[in-house]
């Protein structure tokens, strides 16, 4: 409620000011003040119709989206309050002056209408600022009703103190009001920098320095009041991470310093492109300090991966080398060439990866061609396969033998996650007194194409190695390679802006000042006769 009413109060203030300002010359000079009045109605609802449409947005999107909508809304919102707490801090002192001196400009050159526009403009600006704030402040808030409660009292408070101050009844020193609610409005606009980043990575978009930094629960408990203060007003979360307080830092530090520096120590002149070609220097330090310390990421290493099975369960392992899978089974070792350009893609417990389904290769084993009553009697596990009359059909059979099934096998970045072989072995016996032939499945581990799989606890470990490999790369490109070129880029932008300075600052040095200066061209007699009728 109170970030909402402050927002409010010193967004509303600024408007009704130059309303207010632009309303007492239009009276003082007889002019209508309908014109004003329908461009200020105007300009509140574009701002209300601002809000809401963006609202209406965000609520028709998908989660994820809503989420990325949310950053983009928070991010907008941060540069427009730390523009308008830029500005007013350089412009307060003067505002009322500046807008006096405007606006007795357009009446003396009989534009009445100007200034109707200038209250049209600057209550279309202010609000539609204040939509977007208020909008990102709402998202951050606990509680949508006490957000906007506060916000309806601070855009209140703001109509009746500029209405005093056009009255003539209330004295306000705006420098001082826009220092303090600048200072508040800093830690807010910070607040909405960490809520940012943690909803652009709860869109997907930022998964890099997640790692919680601080545990503030026993602080920061629902109901209290420092969960108030910390989390409802300056939007600390209870479990600050490492990119959030990063960036809450990054931001809260050069933006306290510039508002608040003493103006009898600020730079001037050269001082200026020193100071900015020193920050850019830093900057640039900073981002090389990153890409050449930060650790390299290699591929995650792990041990064959234990496998079981319907035949040939002990002893089974299963690894990946290169292009090869190999799996083994009672000590006999099977290759199977995974061709890169025959793989899908899948997914295995949210990570992205290759998947071969391949035929079950035959068994190595040589199969006998023939085999008797008794060795049917075997493969069949003990039992006489229907069809088959001991009596009538004593053997022994013509055998032909097939294998049919598929191996299925995952991996991410060069790991094994999951491996599957689904076989089935079948032998077709024919004459020893058959009329027809018969089909039998076999289960005997001699001639069968085994059936297994790799054991949970081997991919539940395989998924965990590869997992962690994908989180330090995601880790290394941004440290490594995303940051540091936005930080190569703010280095060259700001040593572009100490070129400027430097080229204003010699500009200023070679202009004549003073004593030195090109004397005046003295005035002719009828130029004086001019003025003095005059």
């Amino acid at each position: 409620m109170l970030p909402t009413l402050v927002i409010g109060l010193r967004e509303g203030l600024e408007a009704a000011l130059i309303v207010g300002i632009i309303a007492a010359f239009l009276r003082k000079n007889g002019k209508s003040l309908t014109p004003m009045w329908i461009g200020v109605g105007i300009a509140v609802a574009l701002s209300i119709a601002v809000g809401v449409v963006l609202r209406a947005i965000e609520q028709a999107l998908p989660q994820a989206a809503q989420e990325g909508m949310e950053s983009i809304i928070g991010a907008v919102a941060v540069v427009f309050v730390t523009g308008m707490i830029v500005w007013m801090n350089t412009h307060s002192r003067g505002l009322k002056h500046e807008l006096e001196a405007e606006a007795n400009e357009a009446i003396n050159d009989g534009h009445a209408y100007a200034l109707a526009g200038m209250a049209f403009l600057a209550v279309l600006k202010e609000g539609f600022e204040t939509s977007v704030f208020l909008l990102a402040t709402f998202t951050a808030s606990s509680s949508m009703a006490l957000a906007a409660t506060g916000a309806v009292i601070g855009v209140a408070a703001a109509i009746l103190i500029g209405t005093g101050i056009y009255a003539g009844s209330v004295k306000l020193n705006l420098s001082t009001f826009f220092r303090w609610t600048g200072g508040f409005l800093i830690l807010v606009a910070a607040g909405l920098v960490l809520t940012a980043l943690r909803t652009a990575h709860e869109a997907g978009w930022l998964n890099a320095g997640q790692q919680t930094v601080l545990d503030l629960s026993a602080v920061v408990r629902p109901g209290t009041v420092q969960s108030a203060l910390l989390t409802g007003v300056l939007g600390i979360p209870a479990d600050p991470r490492l990119i959030e307080v990063i960036g809450w830092f990054a931001y809260l530090i050069p933006v306290v310093l510039f508002v608040y520096w003493p103006r009898a120590r600020r730079a001037h002149g050269m001082q200026i492109a020193r100071l900015q070609f020193g920050v850019a220097g830093a900057i640039a330090i900073v981002a090389l300090g990153l890409v050449a310390f930060f650790p390299r990421v290699g591929a995650p290493q792990l041990p064959a991966a234990a496998i079981s099975g319907a035949v040939g369960a002990s002893g089974g392992t299963a690894q990946l080398a290169g292009d090869s899978f190999y799996f083994t089974l009672d000590g006999n070792s099977t290759r199977v060439h995974l061709d890169p350009a025959k793989s899908a893609t899948a997914e295995v417990n949210g990570i992205v990866a290759r998947h071969w389904k391949l035929p079950v290769a035959p068994t190595q084993t040589t199969a006998p061609s023939s085999v008797t009553l008794a060795q049917l009697i075997e493969l069949n596990g003990g039992r006489l396969p229907v069809g088959v009359n001991a009596q009538t059909d004593p053997g022994p059979f013509d055998a032909g033998w097939s294998t049919g099934g598929t191996l299925e096998v995952f991996s991410a970045e060069g790991a094994l996650l999951d491996a599957t072989q689904t076989a089935r072995t079948v032998v077709t016996i024919s004459g020893g007194g058959l009329s027809t032939p018969r089909t039998i499945s076999v289960d005997d581990s001699r001639y069968a194409a085994p059936s297994w799989a790799v054991t949970s606890a081997s991919s539940t470990k395989a998924q965990a190695a590869v997992n962690d490999a994908l989180a330090s790369q995601t880790e290394r490109a941004f440290w490594a390679v995303q940051l540091p070129i936005a930080l190569g880029l703010a280095a060259l932008i700001t040593a572009a802006f100490g070129l400027r300075s430097r080229r204003r600052a010699l500009t200023d040095q070679k202009t004549p000042v003073g004593p030195t200066a090109s004397p005046a061209i003295p005035a002719t007699p009828q130029r004086s006769k001019s003025y003095a009728a005059q």
